[in-house]
This record gives structure tokens, sequence and C-alpha cells, in this order.
């Protein structure tokens, strides 16, 4: 019964939903979830918690030793990278107190990848980033999920699009986070089951969008539907269907600019 982690954001709640309700085809597999926001899926994975989970593509990058990438799963893409947004002018962005939602979300590897030099950097939830800055406790901060669409509600403007900026240098969707199965011989020996099991799932959302609804709505941490709706079209792609030749080549070179610049090196 292999245990799946995966964080209560839209996409991965109605990317899962099919395969732990009965609508799919699992085999001889049955599955238990955890929900959890992904930075404390990431923190897990250090620790090898669960066999199958989510993961930001930083932790990722850093875990390849211990976990194996499924082609399924994954949220990559363009114009859906994090947000660098602000509550006022920022004189000098080194100098400012951003946060970031998590030591090992790609959205602070990016920030690092953009601007090196940031010194006052404040690792919190990422739902506490908005109110954060609204209420002058940080001066900016690097936003994800569902915060891409309500910071305006929050007073706050758009300083970067950390994804545009990638893909000026890239030409490439931006990795965000994907599944992968932990490198035990049990896990590996389930992996191809558990792969096929997402992929029927994810075909089965696409066709049935609004049969996770209910559970979707349980878990996302804005309750818009119409929020919930663009989250969704956002992150569930082509690229969650299958990594493909485009999305592996994404990956590979967000792996080559972190390592070239020392980040990787350096955990």
């Amino acid at each position: 019964m292999p245990e799946i982690a995966f964080s209560s954001c839209p996409n991965d709640t109605f990317i899962f939903h099919a395969m732990l309700h009965g609508q799919v085809d699992t085999g001889s597999l049955t599955f238990t979830s955890h929900i959890a926001d992904v930075e404390r899926l990431n923190e897990s994975a250090f620790s090898e918690t669960f066999p199958v989970t989510k993961l930001s593509f930083y932790a990722y990058l850093l875990l390849m030793d211990k976990y194996e990438l499924l082609d399924a799963g994954s949220a990559l893409g363009y114009g859906c990278g994090p947000l660098l947004v602000a509550g006022r002018e920022i004189p000098s962005i080194q100098e400012a107190t951003i946060a970031v939602p998590g030591r090992y979300t790609t959205a602070y590897l990016l920030l690092q990848l953009w601007q090196p030099g940031c010194r006052n950097i404040r690792i919190v939830p990422f739902d506490q980033i908005l109110p954060g800055i609204a209420s002058g406790t940080f001066d900016a901060g690097v936003i994800i999920h569902e915060g891409r669409f309500v910071y305006p509600e929050y007073g706050c403007v758009e300083i970067l699009d950390l994804g545009a900026w990638w893909e000026t240098q890239t030409g490439l969707p931006i990795p965000l986070g994907c599944i992968a199965v932990r490198k035990d011989p049990t896990t590996i020996r389930d992996r191809s089951g558990i792969e096929s099991s997402l992929k029927g799932s994810i075909a089965y959302a696409l066709e049935h969008p609004d049969a996770s609804k209910d559970f979707v709505r349980s878990h996302a941490q804005e309750l818009d539907d119409e929020v919930i709706r663009e989250h969704i079209r956002l992150y569930v792609n082509d690229f969650t269907e299958s990594l493909g030749e485009k999305g592996r080549k994404a990956i590979a070179a967000l792996e080559e600019m972190a390592r070239c610049r020392g980040i990787l090196s350096s955990d």
C-alpha cells in the first residue's frame, strides 16, 4: 500500500483525486495519502519519509540520490512562475527583507539565480507571505500557488516575474514541482504501477474536471471557484501528463545553472 504525499494546492488534489477514490484502475496497488505544504514535504524527503512524494524541483535536485523522478505529475510551464511582489517601492532589493515560501522551493532557487546578493531572506509558509507584506513585516515576497491570482488584494504590485525571467534566459518552461519515488527496492518495484496509476488519474481529471471539485475545494487555501479553476488551468498541462523532451531539457537546464552558480554544490 504505497503512501503518497502531495500538497493541498488545487493542481495536486486535482490530479490525485481519481486514483485515491477508485475512479481509475490502479491494478494491485492501493494508496494512502498525506497532504501537507510542499516545503514540509521537501523537508520530509531528506529523511525519506514517504515512498512517493511531491517535491519542489530545487529539493529534487538535492535528493537525486534518494528519489527518482516520475514522468507524470510535474508542474512545468510557461507563464506560471513565481512572482516577486512588494507593497511599496524598494530602493535596494539586496537590502530588502524578502519572504520566500520555503528553503527548498524552486521559488527560492529562482530568486538566488536572479539576485544572489539578497541578504535578508525570511523563510515562511507561502500563505503568510502576502499578509506579512501587507502588515509591513516584509518588504517583499516571492509568491507561488494561489498567491499569483490574489496579490493585488493585499495592495501588492509585481516587481519581477521570475518565471518570465527564466524563460528569457533559457527559452524553456520553468520546472516548479514534480512527483518522485523513493529509491528503495519495494517502491522501485512498484514504480511502473504508480506512474501508470497517476497517468490514468490525470487523464480522468482532465476528462471529468468537476469530479474532484469538492475534494479540491476542501483543501484549497483560496476558496474562490474562479481562482481554483485558473490555478488548475495554469499548472496542469501537457507537461503534467508527460515531461517529454522539452520538460527534461528544462530540468537539466535548471540543474546546470544552479551548479554553475555554486548553489547545489554548497548544500
